[in-house]
């Protein structure tokens, strides 16, 4: 454990409680983040986060986004910044975005309440560094080639500049499997949870591909113990500048929510 000490349960043995805005994540707090991949205008993530208040705590949207390909949309920029935090602002919630390099690092924050790292930018160290110097709770995504060590390695990074609000998420390895668009790996959970006292969420939505696939593994993975989910909701998933075969509708996951909530009480013996 010597080289992610401060990640390391061994160094910090109580459990890591992450505030975002008024929302904890960790130990004994849950919450669901949910929204579109991409902030597309001003109406669409108004509409989105109004139909996913009261079921999600946290909202999401991309405004730079780092895509496979050069022509594929790339975010509306520090516009879908504004767009986000102003549906945030207008149904109660905090925002969460994704930051790609250093140099945005303090116009993000300038708008969110939570910077998400990719899984492309897992080892960024530069970025890593860069958030670790701000107040910002980070949500550091697992690369899709990486090792929990090489995670750990990468929040360690991010602690050692001084930030230690860090909330791991694993969204999906890639395998030989070419069925899903990658692997979810839910027992990355409990070892986590084991190694380190930070938070652990998952990204059923990555982790798959396939909206009618998010159910299921997100079901699996808080019956393993994640702390959150993180989840793409879009009203008109066929529409969508990104990610759109892996978006659930506000109706389903509304429902899919209700469900989990229930499944967790069962799980803690409040249920029947």
């Amino acid at each position: 454990m010597e080289q992610f000490r401060l990640a390391s349960r061994d160094t910090h043995p109580a459990d890591t409680v992450v505030q975002v805005g008024q929302v904890k994540l960790g130990g004994k707090h849950r919450a669901f983040i949910a929204g579109p991949c991409s902030v597309e205008s001003r109406e669409q993530v108004m509409e989105i986060a109004q139909a996913i208040q009261g079921s999600a705590q946290i909202l999401r949207g991309g405004a730079y986004k780092p895509r496979t390909s050069p022509y594929s949309f790339q975010g509306l920029g520090e516009e879908g910044l504004r767009f986000l935090q102003a549906a945030g602002q207008a149904v109660g919630m905090p925002v969460v975005a994704e930051v790609v390099s250093p140099e945005e690092v303090d116009l993000v924050s300038d708008y969110v309440d939570m910077l998400q790292i990719g899984a492309r930018n897992m080892q960024n160290y530069a970025l890593l560094k860069k958030v670790g110097s701000q107040d910002k709770p980070v949500l550091l995504k697992r690369g899709f080639a990486a090792t929990i060590e090489e995670l750990l390695l990468s929040a360690e990074y991010i602690m050692v500049s001084g930030n230690h609000q860090v909330v791991l998420c694993e969204r999906g390895i890639r395998t030989f499997n070419d069925y899903t668009r990658n692997t979810l790996d839910l027992s990355a959970v409990p070892v986590l949870q084991q190694l380190s006292h930070l938070p652990v969420i998952v990204d059923p939505s990555h982790g798959t591909g396939q909206w009618n696939l998010v159910e299921p593994l997100a079901k699996g993975a808080m019956a393993v113990g994640a702390h959150g989910l993180i989840i793409e909701v879009h009203h008109h998933p066929e529409e969508a500048l990104s990610d759109g075969p892996q978006s659930l509708k506000p109706e389903k996951y509304r429902a899919l929510v209700h469900k989990l909530n229930r499944l967790v009480a069962c799980l803690e013996g409040d249920g029947e």
